[in-house]
């Protein structure tokens, strides 16, 4: 039996990967609902926008070394910590969801703790976030982590100055046990400016699609710029460490960002091709004297499409 794909195989796989594109590009559709006043407003903000062509290339070019890295973490049992912070729709979720888009879920988790429960609150701060830490071989990528103590909880009154000032005292001593402990610690701060902020809240008023983005604390952030500016500030200089730096993404130009970010993480690793198992399509075993069994059709899923 020959290992060269059929005609109507490469028919089928062409098909699949235009699936994919589609679904890439239904990704980017992020603006399809907005008034036609705020969309050209933000386009005027945005005139040099990365052509989708180039981004679309450079960000899949990107995900293909993301596997590769994917493999090397896996192969040498590393373990990764990457956390993301910034301000409310400084574009975290999408770089994530670009990082882990073509990734294995079960080396690669993305992790979005809600707000602390009850029994959390009285806890060891860092206590919550330890269960979610890499084991061998594993990625973690949090979408807002323990530096929430330092923003919103700060900002927004959740966290006494007391409990402030012990977490400052806490978090470098924190990571570098992370780091001691063979556990590789990365800090990225999204960062965009007061109009581009106002913009994308805008855009996501008037999108009904993304009308769950916003919550009463996001618009909250809006009139308290300043006092997240000041506490970002104060967080980096207390916090900026050797052992786990800060690097600050400017995220004003969103596919840029997301491009930059991803480049800028491999590039903190040096992975390699590792050893792989040839994949070989085994067989199917036909047995004359199965019949496949006639279901139910209340069981199927009604095919209105």
């Amino acid at each position: 039996m020959t290992d060269t794909p059929s005609p109507q195989a490469l028919d089928w796989l062409e098909a699949e990967l235009a699936d994919a594109f589609d679904e890439q590009y239904e990704l980017e559709m992020e603006d399809a609902q907005l008034s036609l006043e705020i969309s050209k407003i933000y386009k005027d903000k945005h005139p040099d926008g990365i052509d989708r062509h180039v981004y679309f290339q450079s960000l899949i070019r990107l995900q293909s070394e993301l596997i590769k890295l994917q493999d090397w973490v896996s192969y040498h049992k590393k373990k990764v910590v990457v956390l993301f912070e910034g301000r409310d729709s400084a574009g975290k979720g999408g770089v994530i969801k670009r990082i882990s888009q073509r990734l294995n879920p079960r080396v690669v988790r993305v992790v979005a703790l809600p707000a602390p429960s009850d029994r959390e609150k009285t806890q060891w701060y860092f206590q919550r976030y330890v269960p979610h830490l890499p084991a061998g071989g594993e990625i973690v990528l949090f979408d807002r982590s323990w530096y929430n103590r330092a923003g919103v909880e700060r900002v927004m009154g959740f966290a006494d100055e007391d409990q402030v000032e012990q977490f400052f005292h806490d978090v470098p001593e924190f990571e570098r046990m992370l780091v001691r402990s063979g556990i590789t610690v990365i800090k990225y701060w999204f960062s965009i400016t007061d109009e581009e902020q106002q913009m994308r809240f805008l855009m996501r008023i008037h999108d009904p699609m993304k009308q769950w983005k916003l919550s009463p604390m996001d618009l909250q952030s809006r009139v308290r710029w300043e006092d997240y500016t000041k506490a970002k500030e104060e967080m980096m200089a207390r916090t900026n460490i050797p052992e786990a730096p800060w690097y600050i993404v400017e995220g004003n130009d969103k596919k840029r960002a997301r491009l930059n970010c991803i480049d800028h993480l491999l590039a903190q690793f040096p992975y390699e091709p590792v050893p792989h198992d040839e994949v070989k399509l085994p067989n199917r075993v036909f047995n004359p004297n199965y019949e496949r069994a006639v279901l139910p059709p209340e069981l199927y899923v009604p095919g209105k499409y």
